[in-house]
C-alpha cells in the first residue's frame, strides 16, 4: 500500500506538491490528474524515490521509499521523456536492468518485444518519439514491478498500441495485483482505465474519488423557457457552471437528478434535459469551480 503524508516538496520559489495527503491500496489503477504545474510529475518521482520530500512521509508498505533500495526495486517509473543512453538498445539496456532490478524476467522480457513491434538491436534514441515510449514499457514490465508509474505514458501511442497497453495493464492488476499510478492530461484513455481519479491544481489534492462515482455526481442540463420566470430560478441547486444563450440555459449541476429535475420541472420549462457528465468535462467543473477555467484565464 502507498502511503503519501502532509508531502511538500519546492524548488527554489515553486512549491511544486503542497502537503499532498493519499493513500492507494494495492491493486488499483489511479489516475493522476490536473492542470499544467499541478505537481502531478513531482509527486510521481517523489513516490519513484527520485526526490526525497521537503516534508511529510511517503511509504510503500510502511517503508520510507527514497532511499531504500530493497521498496525501489520493487517500483518502475517511466517519465515523459525516459532516458537512454547514446548507445542504448532493449538488449543491452536489458542487460544492465537484469542485474538492477530483482523480479527481472527474460521470459517476460521476449513475451513484451514479441507483443510490441520494437527491433531489440536499434539503439534507441534513433527511434520515434511512441517507439521509444514503447522500449521503455518492455523493460519496465520485464522488471515486474509491483508498482508501476507512468508519466504521459499515451503521448505519441497509435490507437492499436494504445489499447494493447491498456490490455496488458489490465491484465497485470488482475492476475499479480499490480498497483499502477498514471499521469495524464488524456482524461479519455483514463476513463475505461482507472478505477479512481486524483485531481491535483496547485501542488495539492483536489479531489479523490472513484471514476464511476465521480462521473455520477455530475450532470450537464439544458433548460429552455417560453419566457423566463423572474427571480433567482435555480436557487437551491448546486450549480457549478452556468452558461446563458437567450431563454435557453446550460449547466452543470452538482448532484442526483432525484434532487434537482423536480424543482426544474416547476419552472414549467419548454424543454429540459440532463446528461452524465464525461470525466474530461468533470475535470473542467472542478477546476473551473475553483478559479481555473478558460473565461477566467488571462484576466
Amino acid at each position: 500500500m502507498i502511503q503519501i503524508t502532509n508531502a511538500t516538496k519546492a524548488f527554489d520559489a515553486t512549491t511544486a506538491v503542497d502537503g499532498m495527503t493519499l493513500s492507494v491500496a494495492d491493486g488499483t489503477v489511479l489516475g493522476l490528474v490536473g492542470s499544467n504545474g499541478g505537481g502531478k510529475s513531482t509527486l510521481l518521482r517523489m513516490l519513484a524515490g527520485v526526490y526525497r520530500a521537503d516534508s511529510g512521509e511517503l511509504t510503500i508498505d510502511g517503508e520510507s521509499i527514497f532511499d531504500n533500495p530493497a521498496v525501489k526495486g520493487q517500483c518502475f517509473f517511466v517519465p515523459d521523456f525516459p532516458f537512454f543512453y547514446n548507445s542504448g538498445t532493449l538488449q543491452n539496456t536489458a542487460a544492465l536492468y537484469r542485474d538492477v532490478y530483482p523480479n527481472w524476467s527474460d521470459e517476460a522480457f521476449a513475451h513484451y518485444c514479441g507483443v510490441f513491434p520494437i527491433d531489440p538491436k536499434q539503439k534507441i534514441i534513433n527511434m520515434s518519439k511512441g517507439m521509444q515510449r514503447q522500449a521503455a514499457l518492455i523493460l519496465a514490465l520485464s522488471t515486474q514491478p509491483r508498482y508501476l508509474f507512468l508519466d504521459e505514458i499515451f503521448d505519441g501511442l497509435d490507437p492499436v498500441i494504445r489499447l494493447t497497453l491498456k490490455r496488458i495493464l489490465i491484465e497485470r492488476v488482475s492476475d499479480l495485483g499490480m498497483t499502477v499510478i498514471i499521469a495524464s492530461h488524456n482524461l479519455r484513455e483514463l476513463e475505461d482505465l482507472c478505477e479512481r481519479i486524483c485531481l491535483m491544481h496547485q501542488g495539492r489534492l483536489v479531489v479523490e474519488h472513484d471514476v464511476f462515482e465521480l462521473k455520477s455526481e455530475f450532470r450537464k442540463v439544458q433548460i429552455g423557457f417560453g419566457q423566463i420566470p423572474e427571480g433567482n430560478i435555480f436557487e437551491g441547486i448546486n450549480i457549478v457552471n452556468l452558461w446563458q444563450n437567450g431563454n435557453v440555459f446550460n449547466l452543470t449541476i452538482k448532484g442526483g437528478e432525484e434532487d434537482f429535475m423536480p424543482r426544474l420541472q416547476a419552472l414549467n420549462p419548454a424543454f429540459v434535459s440532463a446528461l452524465p457528465l464525461t470525466l474530461e468535462e468533470v475535470f473542467v467543473s472542478e477546476l473551473g469551480g475553483i478559479g481555473y477555467d478558460p473565461q477566467n484565464l488571462g484576466q
